[in-house]
Formats: C-alpha cells, structure tokens, sequence
C-alpha cells in the first residue's frame, strides 16, 4: 500500500477540523498491530470486530511507532506523546470512506467479480491473463469482505493500469454501500447458488443482492449455466465460446471451464493482446489461494507461498508471517526466476518495509545452504525458481500421508455460530485431545490471535503445552487431576472443580504456595452422570468455598447429554436444573459467576440458553451435515506404486482376496497405524483418485492400503483422498461406524499437518 495523504486532508474527510496543520504524510493503514513493523506514517484504525475491539490495541500500535489514530472511542490516546485521534462515529464505515475517496482519484477500468463459487479463482486467472500487458491491482488472495474491499482499493496506485475487485455478499442490504465504494466499470457474477443463502428470504432476493453491483457498470458477464435467471442486464458468456483457446487449459472439469471461460472474455473487453492468450492460458494451474504452514525441522515453522511473486500477495504473506512469529526470528527466503530478477530492488524494497530478522534471494540452480533453528520462516517464489523444493527440505517429516487443516474455514464455522449468541456472550474453544487430533499449539495460538475469550483442554499437561507455546489466554482444565495441581498453579491453568475431595487438597496446594483469589470453576451434575456436584453436596460446596479466601468461583457450567436433538425434553430439563442449581450458588456469594452450558450443537439447538459463555468444539472443524458449516480437515496421500494383478492371484496379508479377473492396483501409504483402520479392508472402504471412487482391496496393513484402480488413467504419484470434497468426515466416520470425534483423535502424530489460510 502506498498512500500519499496529509495527515491534516484525511482529518477533512473525516469531517475532523483540527486547529493546527500537520502535513505529515499518511503513507498506509492498519488495523491489525501484530501486522505493523514500523509505524512511521501508519494511520490506525481502531475496528470494531465481532471478537476483538482496536481500542484495546491502540497501545501495541503506539510502540511500534504509529501516532495516528481514528477511534470511535475517545481517550486512548490522550496519555500517549504526540500521539493524535481522529473521533469518528464508525471507525468500519471511516475506511470505507477514504477507500472511496482514493477510488475516485483514478480512472482506469475496475473490475468486480462476486458469486457464489469461483470468484477468488476467476480474479486470479484473469489477473494472470492480463498481466504480461497491463500493471493489475487485485484484491490479495480471498479478500471479499467489506473490510477486505476497502483494504483492496486502497492499493490502487498512478501505475495502476486496471483493478480487480473480489466481493463477497455480506448480507441485506450492504451490497449497495459497496457497490458505491468500488463503482465498478466492468463485472463477473461467476455463479449462484445456495451458499451465504441463510441470511436472505428467497432465491430471488438473494440474486437481487449480488445484481445491485452491477447496476451502472459498462460491461457485466455471466455464465451461460445461469442464463435462465432473472438477469435483465449484461450478457452471457455461451459453454461453447473460446473452446479453441480452452484446448491449452490443463483442467477438464465444467467449473474450472467455465472460470476460465470467463477469465478469457472479461480479459479481451479489457483489450489484451489475442495472440498471448494461448501461452497464457497454458500456465493458468491450480492456484493454492492459501498459504501453508507447518512445523519444520529444528523447532522451525514454515510459511510456504512457493506460487507467485507478485507485490500484493508478497506484503500479504510478510504480514501473515509478522502476525504469526511470535518471538521467533522472521527469517525471508524468495525465489527470484529469471523472469522476476530485473524486479530485485522493488522485493527488496517491500521485504525491508516489514523489518524481518534477515532476508535472502535464492536463484534457481543455486545451491541452498540456508541453516536456521527456532525460526518463523517464509519461503516466497515462483514455480518457476524451484521454491517448492526448498519448502520440502525444511519439512520436520517426509511420509506422504497428510493432513490439511484450513483454517479459514475454523474461522468462518467459529464466526458462524458467533453470529447465533448474543453481542457479551463469551466463547470458549476447546483445544483438548490435541485439539481433536489437529494440532494444540498451532490451533491455540490461531484461536487466541482470532480473539476467543476462553481455550479448554481435558488434562493440565495439555495447558501447560500451550502455556509453553508462548499463549496467555485464560485456560480451563477440564479433567484436572490432583497429581497436577502444582503445575495448574505454576502455569496459571483454572481448575474445573467437582468434587469436595477434590476441591480440599487443591485449597491445601494454594496455602503451600501462598497463593489466595485463584479461579476455579464448579462442575455441576444436572443429568450426563459423569463428573460434578450433585444438588445435595452444594450446602457443604458452599460452605467451603465461603470459609476459603484462597479461592473464588469464576464459573459454574455443565454439560448437556443430547444437545444434537432439538426440542429434547431431557435437554430442557438439564438446563433448567443447571438454572436452578445455579441459582442456589450465585446467591450465596457477592461477586458476579459465569454460566455455561452449551456445546457446538447447543449453540445452534438451544440458543436461548447461551447464559454467559458456550464453549465450541468439534463444531470448529465443520464435522456435520450442517451446510452453514465449512469442512476443515482434510486427509491425503499419494499413490507409490501401480501394479497388474493376474486372475487368480492374491492380494495383502492373509491371502484374503483373490482376483477374479485381471486388474490393476494403487499401493497408498496409509495404514491403521495413522487412523486408516482394518474394518475398511476388503472393499468395506475406499478412498478417491481422480474424482473416482476406488476400493480397497485385501486388508489394510499397518502402514498401507491396496485400492482398485482398474481402467483409470492413474500414475503413480498422483493425489488420493481420504477425507476432503469427495468423501467427508462425516461419510467416513459413517463406514467406521463411529463419530467424527473419534475419527479426529484416531489420526497418528506421524500424518503430517499442514494449516491453510486462504
């Protein structure tokens, strides 16, 4: 980004007359402080989010050198020196502002693309098509949001030859206010369906919302696959249409199809050069509209973003890198081809403006001698500089077997149900059982930064993990077991208390420790029969508690034993004896006590019963049927090796399968030593190769399968899929007979994970 505003015009725009002048120049914004490094001429804008208030963050900002602010909250600057605000009534709808102010000071074609599907890969294609020819502004990897929008056309620049614009629709009603602000020349709706539909009433008004941005633009098109909607301008783009230049494009399915049929025409109203267009469209690929990170060898974490080189996406991946370091040292490597070297100064420029600890430019055939420990590394390039290598050799493990977990879709299921509580309702995420087999210090740190008030875990050693991993939050232990009590109180871990014994010997840690007002939180019994104070034990609960300075109650919670059955009687039941349970404990005491009762189902089953905090689980990972919810795990490997099986012959341990006719298999290196387990042996499970369903052959072995591969067009090295878009948790709990739960935690520690943010 890269502003050229006195400080004293942008306080005009914001209808904020200060009585002295200052024409310090405001050269970027921010509204994230992990992602400043030097705020020198960084104007802070303090957002107001669903997790995490920017007031509260004005501080952090200030000591990374910023000094100017707009707030909706006056005061939190005004023991700050030379620090200066700007008072606005909506710090949100101040940056849309100035996003539109800097849209109007230029005039090229801009282009916004929304629907339902495809838009972030439409954007990209298109802005790959148009960029041997034209300098293109893009919106950085899926920024659709209003937030994102706003930060996307505060990138244009003089050099700017065209922009492109991903919207997302963000409810009733906003389209309008966005449309305002990007004004838009030209326009794709690359399709519609049934996703986001929840907040609107029809099919008809939903389409309505998307059409409004395209109300006034010069050129709109559409897919020929929704031609028959109520679409009175534009004009669509037929399946037959560019089917000669669509011969270089390497994907067969009709989606990736109609993307780049649309990519190709928006790309020649906008004047590219025809005869490109063929080389082009030939290195259009699966763009990983993502970054990887993963742990690395030598306690290192690797942030992988070996897929393109251009400014947007390299600021991105340096504020990615810069909000999730931590207190490692942000180590840069990136890949400079031959194509990108004569830009060497303009990288360096950008990469310095983040501050890293050290930054390195790697050439292709250069020998890699790079050795670093404890580190947050970013490793940024092109295919074509050989990066992806690189990022292979800084891996902690090799075996092919992988998981992926995206943690934009956690993002959007945790914000989804958010959108189910009330504005002060606090959340607590449970982090136990390795954070349902995914990974607790990455998923912790992730959830923390996101803003949730609360993490859980089962057992005090998992707290303690994540104390050690550097995080602060406030931490529950759910199971915490009297052997640990020490190192509860040694790592500021909050007990849950159910029973008198129990409550008795953790008093007699704190008196040895000389520690008093430390939080704990009480069980209650109310129907699951499992751990918790039975109604007849409070009187003594109580009066142990009020005779004990060195504790105090900070909350009371219980759980609910079929929260995934609506209009339960039993549920009611529990939640009104948990209510009435309570009760009797609030009122014996001065100081306000939390409530919660609810899990991921509860939440969205039994809302009315939200209290004072629920606590999510599973239903962070998308792991249902609920189609507002977004899978998040994902599990692969690769085929080893392909081989002819002759009739007759036999397959696997235990000489359990006989070939009936010739055939051909697919070895996969996954076993039930990594989740894969015997009972999906013998045609009883399968996994997907290709779109296809393959099944497996013989038994499972410990570290590997068989699969029917007969009469495809498969190699060996070609991507298997176990868990993802073919084949869902859900499905595969279903054939193990068993719950998404136990599929999670049944994952070995040596399936490797790779954490996705789109």
């Amino acid at each position: 980004m890269k502003l050229d505003y006195a400080y004293t015009d942008l306080a005009n725009l914001f209808d904020h007359h200060s009585p002295e002048q200052d024409l310090t120049v405001i050269r970027s914004v921010a509204f994230d402080s992990r992602r400043i490094s030097n705020g020198d001429g960084v104007l802070f804008f303090a957002l107001e989010g669903v997790f995490r208030d920017g007031h509260n963050f004005i501080q952090d900002a200030y000591e990374k050198g910023v000094r100017y602010f707009i707030v909706s909250k006056p005061g939190y600057t005004e023991n700050l020196t030379d620090a200066k605000e700007i008072v606005v009534e909506n710090t949100y709808s101040s940056l849309q502002a100035l996003a539109k102010h800097h849209r109007n000071c230029f005039s090229c074609p801009v282009v916004a693309i929304t629907g339902s599907n495809g838009k972030t890969t439409v954007k990209e294609w298109l802005s790959h098509l148009l960029g041997e020819q034209f300098n293109v502004a893009r919106s950085p990897k899926s920024y659709n949001s209003r937030l994102g929008v706003a930060v996307s056309l505060l990138e244009l620049t003089e050099n700017t030859d065209v922009a492109i614009i991903e919207v997302g629709v963000p409810g009733k009603g906003e389209m309008r206010q966005l449309k305002e602000m990007i004004q838009p020349t030209h326009g794709i709706l690359t399709s519609f369906g049934s996703a986001h539909r929840e907040v609107f009433d029809t099919a008809e008004e939903h389409l309505n919302e998307k059409l409004i941005l395209f109300e006034e633009v010069d050129h709109f098109l559409y897919p020929e696959s929704i031609q028959g909607l109520m679409i009175s301008t534009g004009r669509f783009v037929p399946n037959s249409r560019h089917e000669d230049l669509l011969k270089e494009l390497s994907f067969t399915d009709s989606m990736s199809r109609q993307n780049a049929r649309l990519a190709v025409s928006m790309a020649l109203e906008l004047g590219i050069d025809s005869k490109q267009l063929p080389e082009s469209i030939r290195e259009l690929n699966a763009l990983a509209l993502r970054l990887e990170s993963y742990d690395g060898i030598h306690g290192n974490t690797i942030i992988n973003d070996t897929y393109n080189l251009d400014n947007d996406s390299l600021r991105l991946s340096l504020g990615y890198q810069l909000a999730n370091a931590n207190d490692k040292k942000r180590i840069v490597i990136v890949g400079l081809s031959e194509k990108n070297e004569a830009r060497e100064n303009e990288i360096r420029e950008i990469i310095e403006s983040f501050d890293p600890s050290e930054f390195h430019f790697h050439y292709p055939d250069e020998q890699f001698e790079y050795s670093y420990q404890n580190s947050c590394i970013l490793i940024k390039g092109t295919r074509a500089a050989k990066m992806e290598q690189i990022a292979r050799n800084f891996k902690q493990q090799n075996h092919q077997t992988f998981l992926e977990i995206d943690l934009t879709a956690v993002r959007h299921n945790i914000n989804f149900h958010k959108s189910k509580l009330k504005e002060d309702t606090k959340l607590l995420c449970m982090v136990k059982a390795s954070s349902y087999g995914s990974d607790a210090r990455t998923m912790g740190k992730f959830l923390e930064g996101m803003g949730v008030d609360y993490l859980g875990v089962a057992y005090v050693d998992e707290g303690v993990e994540l104390r050690k991993s550097g995080i602060k939050a406030p931490i529950l232990v759910m199971n915490c077991e009297e052997s640990a009590f020490a190192q509860c109180i040694e790592y500021s871990l909050e007990p849950a208390i159910f029973s008198l014994q129990q409550l008795n010997t953790f008093i007699v840690e704190l008196i040895n420790q000389s520690r008093d007002h430390y939080p704990i939180h009480i069980k209650l019994e109310t129907g699951m029969n499992r751990l918790g104070f039975a109604k007849e034990k409070l009187p003594a609960l109580i009066d142990l508690i009020k005779g004990q300075p060195e504790i105090y109650i900070k909350s009371i919670y219980s759980h609910l034993a079929e929260s995934d059955i609506e209009n339960s009687e039993f549920t009611r039941g529990q939640i009104d004896t948990f209510n009435i349970l309570a009760d009797q404990l609030d009122n014996e005491f001065a100081y306000s006590i939390m409530r919660h009762i609810l899990n991921s189902t509860g939440v969205q089953n039994y809302p009315s019963a939200q209290l004072d905090m629920v606590r999510l689980g599973i239903g962070m990972y998308g792991a249902s049927t609920d189609e507002h919810l977004r899978p998040a795990v994902s599990w692969y490997s690769s085929i080893s090796q392909i081989k002819k099986v002759e009739k007759g012959e036999s397959v696997g341990y235990s000489r359990s399968f006989f070939a009936e006719t010739p055939m051909e298999i697919a070895i996969v290196p996954v076993g039930y030593a990594d989740g894969f387990r015997r009972s999906l042996g013998q045609g009883n499970g399968g996994v997907y190769i290709k779109g296809n369903y393959c099944k497996t052959v013989g038994n499972v072995c410990m570290d590997m399968i068989m699969v029917d591969v007969t009469g495809l067009q498969v190699n060996e090295g070609d991507s298997v899929e176990l868990i993802g878009e073919h084949h869902s948790i859900v499905a595969f709990a279903k054939a193990l007979d068993t719950i998404p739960y136990e599929v999670m935690t049944s994952f070995s520690k040596r399936v490797h994970r790779v954490f996705l943010d789109k």
